[in-house]
């Protein structure tokens, strides 16, 4: 008589892995990695997402995920001694521009930072942004379309003054010269009054600040 009849050897089940798939890294399945069955897959440091809040550059690829330099006030108090012996990189904004307190930009250098500055905080062309070990940013305005007036008297000046403030532009002064936005708005008002001008480049810096209304 044969021996007891012994149960036939049970291979692994293929459908219980020894390993699975952590899909915790990203979306798309970018991020899939394997880990051991029984093993917590490794949460992303948390830090890694401190700057994403902060990029308003809207690139695909989560390129803002990367570690920036965050600048929450301007360095008033610096000197140019304080300075000596660090490179000096700028940023080349417009007058539009230097109104965005919140949001990620780059330097001249190449450098990136969020610009994370109280509500309300206009930038002016010399301010010092930033100052890291060796470099220093400092504030520059970008040339942008202007329409440029000479005025005759200084009543002229007054009145072009006037009617552009009533239009809730801005104007800004550039020697003997009267700037204005190269706006169509703007173009009609000088034309209207009769004054010549004529379209140039230029640093805007203007006096105070306006608050365009369309219409």
């Amino acid at each position: 008589m044969g021996g007891p009849e012994m149960a036939p050897h049970t291979p692994p089940s293929a459908s219980r892995s020894s390993r699975r798939l952590d899909r915790s890294g990203g979306p798309d399945g970018a991020g899939e990695r394997e880990v051991s069955d029984g093993m917590a897959a490794e949460a992303p440091p948390s830090a890694s997402r401190s700057s994403r809040g902060l990029d308003r550059s809207g690139s695909p690829g989560g390129s803002g995920d990367r570690e920036v330099v965050v600048v929450t006030h301007l360095q008033v108090d610096m000197r140019d001694a304080d300075l000596s012996g660090h490179e000096r990189d700028t940023l080349v904004l417009t007058a539009e521009e230097r109104r965005w307190g919140r949001r990620r930009v780059t330097t001249t250098g190449g450098r990136t930072l969020a610009l994370a500055l109280p509500t309300g905080t206009t930038l002016t062309p010399g301010e010092i942004l930033h100052v890291g070990p060796d470099w220093y940013l400092i504030v520059e305005g970008a040339p942008e379309p202007v329409l440029a007036v000479t005025p005759t008297s200084g009543e002229e000046a007054l009145r072009i003054a006037f009617e552009v403030g009533n239009r809730h532009f801005t104007l800004a002064l550039d020697g003997e010269r009267l700037l204005v936005p190269d706006d169509r708005a703007m173009d009609q008002l000088l034309t209207r009054l009769g004054v010549p001008f004529e379209r140039a480049q230029a640093v805007f810096v203007p006096i105070g600040r306006g608050h365009r209304h369309d219409g």
